[in-house]
């Protein structure tokens, strides 16, 4: 029997912005956000919030880009081709970069506390993941 596939990374694609340098007591880059060792842990906590917040509402955007016609006829189809389906995928593309940019920053602001790069940071995520029978 197969191993189970695991299901598309749905923001694999998505273009964010890059996460501005990011400092950690005297470990990082300048010119953008700096933390102290004592509150880094917080303020990790408030964007993983945001992360839990932020996937509850894709759901509900997926739901919305998902809509389907109440009715087999004309100005049902138009109305969700025309409207809400294009609108609900531009709410869902929307959450996505919102998504992606949050544990872009997470992953930045741990491997900044780490005293790390980010590139290490993310291995060690995809570690962990596999540890957790997950990918």
């Amino acid at each position: 029997m197969a191993e189970p596939q695991p299901a598309p990374d749905p923001l694999k694609d998505t273009v964010v912005p890059e996460v501005p340098p990011i400092m950690v007591g005297g470990y990082g880059s300048s010119g953008g956000y700096k933390f102290s060792e004592d509150e880094v842990d917080a303020v990790i906590k408030q964007w993983e919030d945001l992360l839990t917040d932020l996937t509850k509402d894709r759901v509900h955007a997926q739901n919305i880009a998902d809509v389907k016609p109440p009715a087999d006829e004309v100005a049902s189809h138009t109305f969700i081709n025309q409207g809400a389906n294009p609108s609900g995928k531009s709410l869902l593309d929307e959450h996505n970069k919102m998504v992606k940019y949050t544990q872009n920053f997470i992953t930045a602001l741990t491997a900044a506390k780490n005293k790390i790069t980010v590139n290490e940071q993310e291995n060690r995520d995809r570690l962990a993941q596999q540890d957790k029978g997950g990918f």
